[in-house]
């Protein structure tokens, strides 16, 4: 089988970029009405610019953050300059739980749980596209490990 990435969804990314865009926008174009009327600052700009450090923050963190499926095994990792690294024999894995809240069935996204034998035994990935079809993925791939090993 192939390799297997999952990474946090980009659709609240996205949507954090299109409210602080449309929120720059405004704040533009009432700079540029006061501007005109000589009463405001020009400094109410750094507002907005200081609004799209919202979304590049997380857009780094998703960047950072992926579970890779290469054969028998799961790897989580995230982080940048201080990174942890979480490895699953996919043999070890009893159970696959996906928890949504309403936002999250709204968009289609869910956090994924995975329960392993062993004392450090959940691992959770949160906001993935698709969780119930990824979850099935794993508890197939989990299946197919264990019964080559038995």
């Amino acid at each position: 089988m192939s390799d297997l990435t999952v990474r946090p969804t980009a659709k609240y990314l996205k949507a954090g970029a299109i409210v602080a865009g449309l929120v720059f926008l405004y704040l533009e174009i009432m700079c540029l009405v006061s501007w005109n009327d000589r009463v405001g600052s020009p400094l109410i700009m750094i507002a907005p610019v200081l609004l799209f450090a919202w979304p590049a923050s997380r857009a780094m963190r998703r960047r950072l953050t992926k579970a890779v499926i290469t054969g028998d095994r799961l790897r989580y990792e995230t982080g940048f300059a201080a990174k942890s690294t979480r490895t699953i024999q996919l043999s070890k894995v009893q159970d696959v739980r996906v928890d949504q809240s309403m936002t999250q069935r709204m968009w289609g996204v869910g956090n994924l749980s995975i329960e392993t034998a062993g004392e450090a035994s959940r691992l959770t990935i949160p906001n993935v596209d698709d969780p119930q079809a990824l979850a099935d993925e794993i508890m197939t791939r989990a299946q197919k490990g264990g019964a080559t090993t038995a």
